[in-house]
């Protein structure tokens, strides 16, 4: 199965601080649309710029492609927070640059269907946040990259908006193939959009895998307080003699003692930011260090 994203052993370390990463050993397969979640100074904007190229890991690997991050380069594209474009460019000038700078792949179509009626005259230091955004959206599906990243790529956008270049942005991903790794905090935005997940918190991945896969193998269980061996318990709590918990099944659960159901995604993550002692789980095809993962 072929990766788009490959680390063993990854670190970051920012001078004498907390590592924003560390000892990160997943795999991306390629054509995923992968959620990148987990709370602020988790470590999604420092793998997300590792993976562009844009800083070296202090520790360990990231292969991107197949390759290193810098020879990958001219097939990734990368929106981060700030969407940082020149400011003195008109939104035209913007789109020739991308047009020259991706000569042999420039998709000027693709660009233009992001920018909608923005006006194409305006400087790009004159437009609202959302406007920057879809100017930033323009040159990233411009480019017709076999990996996009994006770093919180929709804040800047109103609801409607939002939804609209999301469908659209999912849409083309899924006709080309395109592996696409977003970080959101808007945890609706990315359940309807994605179908492969890295729960990143304390620097390290806790969850990672098919989306489908990481929810099968939890279970939300209501019944009455007992002990819930073997199945291991992310959380709990218990209201008189009722005790409810997500639970990562080891085998059936007892349906004549418990009610149960699959959680939704925002339960399961929440679940598990809220017991950070919870082990992690990483699916098969994201796990690359079998001594160090547990198989979901």
């Amino acid at each position: 199965m072929t990766s788009a994203l490959e680390a063993h052993g990854l670190a970051k370390r920012y001078g004498r601080r907390a590592a924003a990463l560390q000892d990160c050993a997943f795999r991306l397969p390629a054509g995923r649309i992968c959620a990148l979640v987990g709370p602020n100074g988790a470590g999604k904007s420092t793998l997300l710029a590792l993976a562009a190229g844009l800083m070296r890991p202090t520790a360990g690997t990231l292969r991107v492609l197949g390759t290193d991050p810098a020879s990958a380069r001219h097939r990734i594209a990368y929106v981060a927070q700030d969407k940082p474009l020149y400011p003195q460019l008109t939104v035209a000038d913007t789109l020739r640059m991308g047009a020259e700078l991706n000569p042999d792949r420039w998709d000027a179509e693709a660009a233009e269907a992001v920018l909608g009626e923005l006006d194409r005259g305006a400087r790009v230091r004159r437009l609202s946040g959302g406007q920057r955004t879809r100017v930033a959206l323009a040159l990233a599906l411009g480019k017709r990259a076999e990996l996009l990243l994006l770093d919180e790529p929709m804040a800047d956008l109103d609801p409607l908006a939002r939804h609209q270049l999301m469908g659209a942005l999912m849409a083309d991903a899924a006709e080309r193939g395109t592996t696409v790794v977003m970080s959101s905090h808007i945890l609706g935005e990315l359940e309807g959009a994605c179908d492969y997940l890295f729960l990143v918190d304390g620097g390290r991945i806790r969850l990672g895998g098919g989306i489908d896969d990481i929810l099968a193998a939890h279970t939300l269980v209501t019944g009455p307080v007992a002990d819930l061996a073997p199945h291991t318990v992310i959380e709990s709590r218990t209201t008189g003699r009722q005790l409810t918990a997500l639970v990562r099944r080891d085998g059936p659960v007892d349906d004549r003692t418990w009610q149960t159901m699959e959680p939704t995604l925002e339960e399961l993550l929440l679940g598990h930011l809220r017991s950070p002692d919870a082990p992690p789980l990483l699916s098969p095809s994201a796990a690359v260090d079998t001594d160090r993962a547990v198989a979901a």
